[in-house]
């Protein structure tokens, strides 16, 4: 097997995004769409097609791949550094697909993941452990359940340095990451009437790696056990979707660990990716570039 830069498990899926003209639906009312797209999304599917583009070879595994998305990630990832060969396509898989409508800073998802969830037969593959046995770094959504676990803990293993997402502080991927990226919208739900700054010290001392909170806008806050809180505000772009930002985020997170980034430049650079890909739309097809990426970081944005 072919030695890979980086190995990502989790959701990858088609997404249908629709860009709104005049603001977000509003009850009996008509909306122009000005853009709609299908292409690959998923926080998986996301951070393959950013690293791809920064320059980096990746294979990725998670959802299990039905007909109506099979074509169009097949002809995407055609000519692109993201290996497929894990994944399983299934012509009688339940295709695993979104529908995002989005205008400015408002977006709304929508799904059946609730229904695949409470499905008997899992709608993802198991991780492979050749798989990361044979890349320099990871990334692992937690939507998986004893998977996603497994994944982590064969990362562990074979001394494979992770990135997670939105793990609280009693999960195994929390406790055991690199770097694990909480959402505003993960603290909401886990740690309800609490604070950024409250909820830090509990994810610090129970990680063995970077703890980052993201707040959409407001400041970042990134620490690791036992060490001062720092914090960074976003750059300063023109918002034009919002969609993906968290999964490009993620993956300028495991472009920086992959190339031994020290905490505040993984975290700034990983908010420059970001800071773009919130700046155009559709954001599959124009990812952020390594070189967008360092000029937005020498316009500024210094941790304090």
């Amino acid at each position: 097997m072919t030695k890979t830069d980086v190995y990502l498990y989790g959701q990858i899926l088609g997404t249908h995004s629709f860009l709104l003209e005049d603001g977000f639906l509003r009850p009996d009312q008509y909306s122009e769409i000005s853009g709609h797209f299908f292409l690959p999304g998923g926080e998986t599917g996301t951070a393959a097609t950013v690293l791809a583009s920064l320059g980096v070879s990746v294979r990725m595994d998670g959802t299990k791949i039905g007909p109506g998305a099979a074509p169009m990630l097949r002809r995407f990832y055609e000519n692109k550094t993201v290996d497929l060969s894990s994944l399983s396509f299934d012509e009688q898989q339940e295709d695993v697909i979104d529908y995002v409508v989005i205008a400015g800073l408002t977006r709304s998802p929508m799904g059946r993941f609730r229904h695949l969830h409470e499905s008997t037969v899992p709608y993802w593959n198991p991780p492979r452990e050749a798989d990361i046995l044979n890349c320099h770094a990871a990334a692992i959504d937690p939507f998986f359940g004893e998977d996603s676990e497994r994944a982590a803990k064969l990362c562990v293993k074979h001394g494979v340095p992770y990135v997670t997402i939105d793990c609280r502080h009693d999960r195994y991927l929390h406790q055991h990451a690199a770097v694990n990226v909480v959402s505003k919208e993960c603290l909401e739900n886990d740690y309800p009437c609490r604070t950024a700054d409250e909820v830090m010290p509990l994810l610090q001392e129970t990680a063995d790696g970077l703890v980052i909170i993201t707040s959409g806008g407001g400041d970042m806050l990134y620490a690791r056990r036992s060490r001062p809180v720092r914090r960074m505000k976003p750059f300063p772009v023109t918002v034009k979707s919002t969609l993906g930002a968290g999964d490009t985020f993620k993956a300028g997170c495991v472009y920086g660990l992959l190339k031994g980034f020290d905490d505040d430049r993984l975290v700034r650079f990983a908010s420059a990716c970001a800071g773009i890909a919130i700046s155009r739309f559709p954001l599959p097809l124009y990812p952020p570039r390594l070189e967008e990426v360092q000029r937005l970081i020498l316009e500024g944005g210094k941790a304090t």
